[in-house]
């Protein structure tokens, strides 16, 4: 899981796979960068999970150029249900 990072939440952690697919495609953050207009601070926070909000429309833009699905980048799994 070196190419994946894990935020631990309350009831359950998130993974960040960006890293991984991009090192799975052999696609440089440079490239992805240039090729998404996407700044190269909103890339790292989606590599590493350093990020309080994400933006849908640089997410669906990511996903359409790695031609990929959301939790190809982000998943997020419970560990503990929650009780109402």
């Amino acid at each position: 899981m070196k190419n994946i990072s894990r935020i631990d939440m309350e009831n359950g952690f998130y993974l960040f796979k960006l890293r991984n697919v991009l090192s799975n495609k052999n696609i440089s953050i440079n490239k992805i960068m240039r090729e998404t207009n996407t700044d190269f601070k909103v890339i790292k926070r989606l590599m590493t999970g350093e990020l309080l909000k994400i933006d849908i429309i640089v997410l669906a833009r990511i996903c359409n150029y790695l031609n990929c699905n959301i939790e190809d980048l982000i998943e997020y799994k419970q560990t503990k249900a929650i009780s109402n």
